[in-house]
């Protein structure tokens, strides 16, 4: 019976020192590969590799597109690519952000499932918001490992939380103590096989850059009255998700959690906006107030005509925001 082989890690705020422990306290002979995959900006130049890379620690390099996998290396998501497990190598996806970055930690998770199905390891550490909780639960529906470092142990503890309220963890443990237990679960056997929910396969091949159509979506989700603030495309809910996502036809992927983070964004940017416009409406109509008061009736009159023209402004900006607090209502509503 095959082993558990394939450790995908996924980390954001507060990873770096967590990985570097990791790493470093693997034994050289573990008999799995290990793949990471953490939050970094596009035009990073990419240094994990080589911060994690010691002359005592397992190697470590950063991922090649096409590169065969082996046992005992360390593999490093590069910027601006998803990592991807497909058909026993490793593939840098250009597929659309998902979660608001790429690389992202759910479709490595995903593609490990999908490969690897009971073979597949998830471990989730330290974070904000909750990318890495929809993959873990793609590992967990094929019988795989769920790893989470303990909430109290993180920097950041959104990532941990979220991922134990979407998934039964099989293991929860301090940053100390996380390369034992990788260690000891890549000494086990792998469990029994279960199918793959439907949209995994088609969820993977988006994040490795296949373009997805209207049909191909509706097969995973259904409309929502909710737009992509990436493309401003109209956003599907995931089927049965868990936790709650949304994607768009160009397949930009939301959790729900991180979609709220960004309409509050856009709430914010409406309010502050509402408020300059009505702070002009009262300066341009003490400006005509006082041209009349001078004499200046011409000058008034376009006073007047600017400060309708930015009631106008204020009236619409205020509709969007009551639409968009309604919306918020209905979204956390159907979470409820």
């Amino acid at each position: 019976m095959a082993n558990r082989d394939i450790i995908a890690i996924g980390g954001s705020a507060g990873s770096g020192a967590v990985l570097r422990e990791v790493v470093r306290g693997l034994p050289r002979d573990l008999p799995a590969s290990i793949f990471i995959s953490t939050h970094v900006p596009s035009n990073s130049r990419g240094y994990l590799a080589e911060t994690l890379g010691t002359s005592d620690s397992l190697p470590v390099s950063e991922a090649t597109d096409g590169q065969a996998i082996e046992k005992g290396r360390v593999y490093v998501a590069v910027p601006d690519r998803h990592l991807l497990l497909i058909d026993g190598t490793i593939r840098l996806g250009d597929g659309p952000r998902e979660n608001m970055v790429r690389p992202a930690i759910d479709p490595l998770f995903r593609s490990a499932a999908l490969s690897y199905g009971s073979r597949a390891v998830g471990v989730v550490l330290t974070g904000a918001l909750n990318d890495g909780a929809a993959g873990l639960h793609a590992i967990k529906s094929v019988g795989g490992t769920a790893v989470v470092q303990h909430p109290l142990d993180a920097e950041v503890d959104q990532m941990p939380l979220a991922a134990l309220e979407a998934v039964e963890a099989d293991h929860v443990a301090a940053a100390v103590d996380l390369a034992d237990v990788i260690a000891g679960i890549a000494r086990s056997d792998a469990g029994p096989e279960r199918p793959p929910p439907e949209s995994l396969a088609l969820e993977v091949e988006i994040a490795a850059g296949r373009r997805l159509g209207s049909d191909d979506l509706a097969r995973i989700a259904r409309p929502s009255p909710l737009s992509c603030p990436d493309c401003h495309g109209v956003l599907s809910e995931v089927n049965d998700a868990r936790p709650l996502r949304y994607r768009c036809q160009i397949g930009h992927s939301y959790t729900a959690e991180i979609l709220a983070s960004r309409i509050d964004e856009v709430d914010e940017a409406m309010r502050i906006a509402m408020r300059v416009m009505e702070e002009r409406v009262t300066l341009v109509e003490r400006m005509a107030r006082d041209a009349r008061d001078t004499g200046r009736q011409a000058v008034a009159e376009l006073y007047d005509s600017r400060a309708e023209e930015y009631r106008r402004y204020a009236r619409t900006l205020r509709e969007a925001a009551t639409l968009s607090r309604r919306m918020g209502r209905a979204r956390r509503d159907q979470e409820i």
